[in-house]
C-alpha cells in the first residue's frame, strides 16, 4: 500500500479494493491457486534434476557398463573395444561375479555384484570411498554405502553363503558408484575365489562415448560393442540413462500433472484478473470521469486500477507460496536419491522466481483493461456512467423472445450478449473448471488402475502358502527409494529377537492338497526371489511361476506373457537399463543355476528403482513354489474353500486364506489427494469467476430488475432470470471443457509413465465412460449455476423501490 502513498491515489486504490470485495477475493484465490501449483511444480522439477548430473560428471560415470562372457571374449579382444569409434574413455577388464552373503546377525542379504578392482580411481567410474579403505588382499571387501548399518560396518564380517562352512569376508570400507557399476568391490583374486564356489564369473568393462545422451545413441553404442566381439560374448549392458532416471524419478512422475494444473491455474488467473479489472473499469466509468475531472492524469488512473489487481494478487501470491511449500513437503519427502539425501524444502529461488513471475503476469493482465480507463474521455465517461451501451444485445433479446419459454428465462438467456467480452471470460472460466474436473477424474481413475495392475495376485480367490502366515515374522521396514516404490528388504536389519525359523511345508504335498480339494477351478505356483542378470549390478527381483500363470499376469505393453520354459517377461526399465528389446536373450542366475532366456514380453511395472522379471520356474530345477494362487469354481465360496484347505495344509506347516485386496500405495494416495485438492481450488476459482461476472451484470441491471419487479416479476422468477443468464454459458463451457480435459489426460498420463521409465497400457489410459463424460459435461452447467446462485439470491431480495432509485 505504501507503494502508492497515503495521498489521493492511495485513497482511491484502497477505496476500490474495499468496495469490490468479491472481485478482490476472486483475484486473491485465483493467484493463490496458480502460485501454489507453480511452486510445487518448480520444487519437483528441481528435485527431479537433483544431484545425479553433478555426481556423474565428478565420478566420470560409465555411459555403458558391459558384462562379457570370459569364455568367448579374450582380454585382447576387450582391449580392442577401447579403440572403437566413439569411445572416449574406458576401464577394465575387471573380473565380476554375483553372490548372496549372510551378515553376522544371520540375515541373508540381497545378491551383490562384486567386481575385482585394485583401487577406487579409474579413467571411468571413479568410485567415491565414503569410509574405511580399499580392499588390498583376499578376504577383504568394500560394499556400497547403502548397506551400511549395525550388522554391516567397518570390521564386520560377511559369510559368502548360508552354508555352514562358507568362507567369510571382512568389510574394510564403504563406497558409492554413481553409475551403479557394482554393489561391492574386492581384489581380482577374491572374485576368482567366489567364482570357484559356483558363482557365475563374467568380465566387466566400463565405457564413455562421445554420443550417449539418448536411448538411440546408447543402442547404437551397444551395437558397436556387440559386433566387435564373438556372437554371444556380450552378455548384457547397463545404460547410464536408466540409472539417471532411477535417481531422478522420485518427483518425476508427479511433475507432469502438477504442471498441468499449474498451467490451468495461470491461464485462469490471467482470464479472471483481466475480466475483473475490465469489469471494474466498465462499471466505474462515471467514477473514472470524476477522477479525471478533479485532476488525475491518465497514467495515475491506470496505476490505480492496476494496483487494485496487484494488492489482492500479492496477498494471494503470498498465501500460494505458503500453500505450495506445504503441498510439496510430502512429495519431496519421497524423493530420496541414491545418495541418501532427502529434500524436505523448496529451493529458495523457486519461492522467489514464482511470485515474481506471478506478479508480472497479473500486472500485465490488469494493464490492458486499465489502459482503457486511462484513455476514456472525461465528459463521455461522466455522461454514460455504468449503463450498458444502448442497443447492444437487442437482436439476442428479440431472438430469445421467440422461444416457447417463460419470459424471465428468455430475458436471462439474452443477457450475456449485452457484454460479450465479459460473457467470454465467464465461458472460459467454466470451460477451464470443467477441464480441471475432467482431467482430475481421469487422473485419479488412471492412478487407481495403476495400483490394481501392480497387484495381480489379488485376482485370485485363495492364497496357499508353504509357511503358516502367523509364523512369518514381519520384515523390517525398507528404506524409501526414489519414486516411492518399496525398496528391497533392509540388508542389514537383524532377525527379530526371540523368533525361530518357521516350519516350511513340502511344496509337493501342498500342491497335491490343492489339486485334490473339491471346488478347485485352477491354480498356479509362484516363488518371489532374487536373480542375478548379466549386465545389471545388484540383485533383480524375480517372480518364478509354475503352471499356467496367465490369470496372474501383469498388463503387457508389447509381446506376450510367459507360456513356457526359456522365456522371460521384463519391464520397460529393464529394456532401457540393459539396452535390449523383446526377442533378445539375457543370462539369469538363480542361486547357482544359470539360464539364457529370451525376452518375450514387456510388462507394465511402476515399482520405482526395482526391476522385477517374470519367468517359468522350470528354467531353474532347484526352484520350488512358496505360494499357490487358487481360483474356485462358480458356486464355491472362497472362505469355505480356504477353511477346508487350511485344515489339510496347516499340519504340514502351510496355510490357506482368502485373498485380501491390497491397499493403494502411499505415492498414489498422495497424488490422488493432490489432484483432488488442486481440482477443488480450480473449480472454486472458476465459480468465483462466474460469481464476479454475474455480480457485475446484476449491479448494472439493478434498475431494469426494479422495473421488472414493479410490473409483477416474483423473486422466484428473478432467480430464474439470473440463473438462465449463465445456463447457456455452462452448457457451452461443458462441451468445450470435457474434450479438452480428455485430451489433456491423454497427453499427461503417457508423460508421467515415461518419467518413471514405462509406457501406459490401455486399461490405464481408457478410463472414461460415456455416462461419466456426460455427467462431467453437465458439471459445467452445475458450476455456472453455483457461481450465480449468490447474486441471484441477492437480486431476488432487492427491494423494488431501492432498485428503481439506483442509477
Amino acid at each position: 500500500m505504501s507503494l502508492f502513498g497515503n495521498g489521493a491515489l492511495g485513497r482511491v486504490v484502497r477505496s476500490g479494493v474495499g468496495r469490490r470485495r468479491v472481485q478482490t477475493l476472486v483475484i486473491a484465490v485465483a493467484t493463490m491457486m496458480a502460485v501454489a501449483s507453480a511452486v510445487v511444480a518448480g520444487a519437483l522439477m528441481v528435485a527431479a534434476a537433483a544431484p545425479f548430473d553433478d555426481a556423474f560428471k565428478k565420478q566420470q560415470g560409465a555411459h555403458i557398463t558391459a558384462q562379457f562372457d570370459p569364455a568367448k571374449a579374450s582380454e585382447a579382444q576387450l582391449e580392442r573395444t577401447k579403440k572403437l569409434a566413439g569411445v572416449t574413455a574406458s576401464a577394465g577388464p575387471y573380473a565380476s561375479t554375483a553372490f548372496r552373503p549372510v551378515d553376522q546377525s544371520g540375515f541373508r542379504m540381497p545378491t551383490l555384484t562384486v567386481v575385482g578392482r585394485s583401487g577406487a580411481d579409474a579413467d571411468v567410474d571413479r568410485v567415491e570411498l565414503k569410509s574405511g579403505r580399499w580392499a588390498q588382499k583376499p578376504g577383504e571387501i568394500v560394499i556400497d554405502a547403502s548397506f551400511q548399518g549395525p550388522s554391516a560396518d567397518i570390521g564386520s564380517t560377511l559369510k559368502t553363503s548360508d552354508t555352514p562352512n562358507a568362507p567369510t569376508l571382512s568389510v574394510v570400507g564403504f563406497a558409492v558408484s554413481v553409475g551403479k557399476s557394482a554393489d561391492a568391490w574386492a581384489t581380482a583374486a577374491q572374485v576368482d575365489a567366489l567364482a570357484a564356489l559356483g558363482n557365475p564369473l563374467t568380465t566387466q568393462m566400463l565405457y564413455r562415448f562421445d554420443s550417449a545422451s539418448t536411448k538411440q545413441q546408447i543402442l547404437a553404442d551397444r551395437a558397436k560393442l556387440a559386433s566387435s566381439v564373438a556372437p554371444g560374448a556380450l552378455l548384457g549392458t547397463q545404460s547410464w540413462l536408466d540409472t539417471k532416471r532411477a535417481a531422478d524419478q522420485g518427483a518425476a512422475a508427479t511433475v507432469p500433472f502438477v504442471m498441468a494444473f499449474g498451467v490451468l491455474g495461470i491461464v485462469m488467473s490471467v482470464i479472471i484478473v483481466s475480466s475483473v479489472i475490465s469489469g471494474a473499469v466498465g462499471t466505474s466509468l462515471r467514477r473514472i470521469g470524476i477522477l479525471k475531472a478533479i485532476g488525475f492524469t491518465p497514467r495515475e488512473v491506470v496505476r490505480a486500477y492496476v494496483a487494485q489487481a496487484l494488492i489482492p494478487a500479492t496477498v494471494g501470491i503470498a498465501l500460494g507460496v505458503v500453500l505450495g511449500n506445504l503441498l510439496a513437503v510430502p512429495l519431496l519427502a519421497d524423493t530420496e536419491s541414491v545418495y541418501g539425501n532427502v529434500s524436505l524444502s523448496v529451493a529458495w529461488w523457486v519461492d522467489v522466481a514464482v511470485p515474481a513471475a506471478a506478479l508480472l503476469v497479473v500486472g500485465l493482465a490488469a494493464l490492458i483493461p486499465a489502459r482503457r480507463a486511462g484513455r476514456l474521455n472525461t465528459v463521455e465517461a461522466i455522461a454514460v456512467g455504468r449503463a450498458p451501451r444502448p442497443g447492444r444485445g437487442q437482436w439476442a433479446h428479440r431472438a430469445m423472445g421467440r422461444l416457447p419459454l417463460p419470459r424471465p428465462v428468455t430475458y436471462g438467456l439474452a443477457t450475456p450478449f449485452t457484454h460479450p467480452v465479459r460473457a467470454l471470460a465467464m465461458l472460459l472460466a467454466v470451460a477451464f473448471g470443467t477441464v480441471a474436473a475432467t482431467f482430475a477424474v481421469g487422473l485419479t481413475s488412471s492412478l487407481n488402475e495403476v495400483g490394481k495392475s501392480q497387484d495381480p495376485e489379488s485376482r485370485a480367490a485363495v492364497t496357499v502358502t508353504t509357511v503358516k502366515l502367523n509364523n512369518i515374522a514381519p520384515p523390517p521396514p525398507p528404506p524409501p527409494v526414489a519414486g516411492g516404490a518399496p525398496a528391497s528388504p533392509s540388508p542389514v536389519a537383524p532377525n527379530p529377537a526371540g523368533t525361530s525359523k518357521p516350519k516350511v511345508a513340502d511344496p509337493a504335498k501342498v500342491r497335491a492338497a490343492v489339486k485334490s480339494e473339491a471346488g478347485l477351478e485352477s491354480y498356479y505356483g509362484k516363488l518371489q526371489t532374487e536373480v542375478a542378470v548379466a549386465g545389471v549390478s545388484g540383485a533383480v527381483e524375480a517372480s518364478l511361476y509354475e503352471g499356467d500363470s496367465r490369470s496372474g499376469s501383469y498388463e503387457m505393453l508389447s509381446g506376450h506373457w510367459i507360456t513356457g520354459k526359456g522365456q522371460v517377461v521384463v519391464p520397460t526399465r529393464f529394456l532401457e537399463r540393459t539396452s535390449t528389446k523383446v526377442g533378445d536373450t539375457v543370462r539369469m542366475t538363480f542361486e547357482k543355476e544359470s539360464a539364457d532366456l529370451r525376452i518375450v514380453g514387456e510388462s507394465f511395472d511402476t515399482s520405482g528403482n526395482e526391476l522385477e522379471v517374470h519367468a517359468d520356474m522350470a528354467n531353474f530345477p532347484s526352484a520350488q513354489p512358496e505360494t499357490f494362487l487358487v481360483d474356485v469354481k462358480s458356486g464355491v465360496t472362497a472362505d469355505e474353500f480356504a477353511r477346508k484347505l487350511a485344515a489339510v495344509v496347516q499340519p504340514m506347516g502351510g496355510d490357506a486364506t482368502t485373498v485380501v485386496e491390497s491397499e493403494q500405495s502411499g505415492v498414489i494416495l498422495i497424488m490422488d489427494a493432490m489432484a483432488v485438492l488442486l481440482t477443488l481450488m480450480l473449480i472454486a476459482v472458476a465459480g468465483l469467476g462466474v460469481l464476479n461476472s454475474v455480480v457485475l451484470d446484476t449491479r448494472e441491471r439493478v434498475h431494469d430488475l426494479g422495473v421488472c419487479k414493479a410490473i409483477g416479476m416474483s423473486p422466484r422468477q428473478t432467480v430464474s432470470l439470473v440463473l438462465a443468464s449463465v445456463s447457456a454459458i455452462g452448457v457451452v463451457g461443458g462441451l468445450l471443457g470435457v474434450p479438452a480435459g480428455y485430451l489433456l489426460h491423454g497427453v499427461v498420463m503417457p508423460v508421467m509413465g515415461r518419467a518413471v521409465g514405462t509406457g501406459m497400457p490401455s486399461p490405464v489410459l481408457d478410463v472414461y465412460g460415456p455416462v461419466e463424460l456426460l455427467l462431467l459435461g453437465l458439471g459445467g452447467v452445475v458450476l455456472a449455476m453455483l457461481g450465480a446462485m449468490i447474486p441471484a439470491g441477492w437480486a431476488a431480495r432487492t427491494r423494488t423501490a431501492t432498485a428503481l432509485r439506483t442509477e
